[in-house]
């Protein structure tokens, strides 16, 4: 059975918020930077997922309205695909789930990997993730 997701592009100032995943080899893309999202729960539409994913994950409450920017499958996962603004500062949201969190620039974005305090190093952007903002950057002339 393929895992339904709800995940967010949260933009500020033409940067994407990402999260570099824990470095657990039992997850999809571990130690790889990705969108802030989760699991959308039995009951649940993905719209309500996603808010509650956010506020756990980063202690955010999404805007009142957010806009579908696509649906994403694989034999993975389908991945339901969000976009909203990020309305606070980044010292504001408090990161409960994974490894660090950053605003990735449209650069960032392109050479697939971006410098994480939090790791030290240099971290990869997971594939499909990369490919959602891409197609998200190429839609809004980013």
């Amino acid at each position: 059975m393929v895992a339904e997701v709800a995940i967010a592009i949260l933009y500020q100032e033409n940067k994407f918020l990402m999260q570099l995943r824990d470095n657990i080899p039992t997850i999809l893309y571990p130690g790889h930077w990705g969108l802030f999202g989760g699991h959308i729960e039995l009951g649940e539409t993905p719209e309500v997922a996603l808010r509650r994913e956010i506020r756990e994950e980063i202690n955010y409450e999404l805007p009142q309205k957010f806009d579908k920017f696509g649906c994403y499958g694989d034999d993975r996962a389908i991945r339901h695909v969000f976009h909203a603004p990020l309305l606070v500062e980044l010292d504001r949201l408090v990161l409960n789930e994974g490894w660090d969190m950053g605003l990735l620039t449209p650069k960032d974005i392109i050479q697939g990997s971006c410098y994480s305090i939090a790791a030290g190093q240099v971290r990869p952007l997971g594939k499909v993730h990369q490919r959602i903002l891409l197609d998200f950057m190429q839609q809004i002339h980013v």
